[in-house]
């Protein structure tokens, strides 16, 4: 009995590490191999994505994306930038908020998805149908200061260099552009991180083993590891070239939505036109 006590309690404080803490388990790839792996595993979970986004998130990414969009407060008519892009889902809402929309994404899968998606409901209607390029995050092909907002929604801890696409995030937006960032996060509240570990690292890998890509499934709720913790991230931001961070948190801090404003110019040389 007190042996399956200790059992039990250490699978309880596995639970309940703190923030950001580092895997001791089965270590996941950097380098060029995760840019490879990932590229490899949205081609394959394409298909059944946005099902399987929808369960994992009770549906609340979608709204979570709307007030994204609100975030920036941009007018109609201003040049977004939805980078890695995936099956649409921010290019749509943006779209519909009258905004002229790059979406960019390495997956090719992921844009065949959302390419179709656009051509069976083509949003002309709201003023511009959404333009969708593919392309690594390091390197947008895009002109310097060609944009006046960026969002990007679940994606940062998939980029094998993220201090060089937030580089290239500065460099395409324009002085007072406005960036959005939608990613996971950690609870800082015992119960609420309790139940996110629950959740992530239980009952996701099911769903995607029943409903999508086993593998897949297992990986992404572990990917939160690379994230950055809010400081390290907000520090990231300053010296790309950003002010007014801001960070809020959704769903108990199971998400987070963070904000920040473009300011002065990146140095180096402009970048290739679109």
């Amino acid at each position: 009995m007190r042996r399956a006590m200790l059992n039990a309690a250490r699978r309880a404080s596995d639970l309940l590490a703190p923030p950001h803490r580092p895997s001791t388990a089965t270590s996941l790839p950097t380098g060029e191999v995760k840019t490879l792996a990932v590229e490899s595993m949205f081609d394959r979970i394409s298909g059944r994505y946005d099902l399987v986004n929808r369960l994992m998130t009770f549906g609340l990414d979608i709204p979570w994306r709307r007030r994204s969009v609100r975030a920036l407060a941009l007018p109609p008519g201003s040049v977004v930038v939805d980078l890695a892009c995936g099956t649409g889902d921010f290019c749509e809402i943006l779209a519909r908020s009258g905004h002229r929309v790059i979406g960019i994404d390495r997956s090719a899968g992921m844009l065949e998805v959302a390419s179709a998606r656009l051509r069976d409901h083509p949003l002309t209607r709201y003023g511009y149908q959404p333009v969708l390029l593919r392309s690594d995050g390091t390197e947008l092909p895009l002109r310097t200061a060609s944009a006046d907002g960026l969002t990007c929604g679940f994606a940062l801890r998939n980029f094998t260099d993220l201090p060089s696409v937030i580089d290239e995030m500065a460099r395409v937006l324009r002085p007072g552009g406005r960036l959005a960032l939608l990613e996971v996060s950690v609870p800082s509240s015992p119960i609420a991180r309790l139940g996110n570990a629950i959740w992530f690292n239980r009952c996701v890998p099911l769903l995607g083993r029943l409903l999508s890509d086993p593998d897949a499934y297992s990986y992404l709720p572990r990917s939160v590891e690379y994230l950055p913790d809010p400081p390290g991230l907000a520090q990231m931001l300053t010296e790309a070239g950003f002010a007014t961070v801001c960070r809020r948190t959704l769903l108990a801090g199971s998400a987070q939505l963070v904000t920040a404003t473009r300011v002065g110019m990146p140095p180096g040389p402009s970048g290739s036109q679109a």
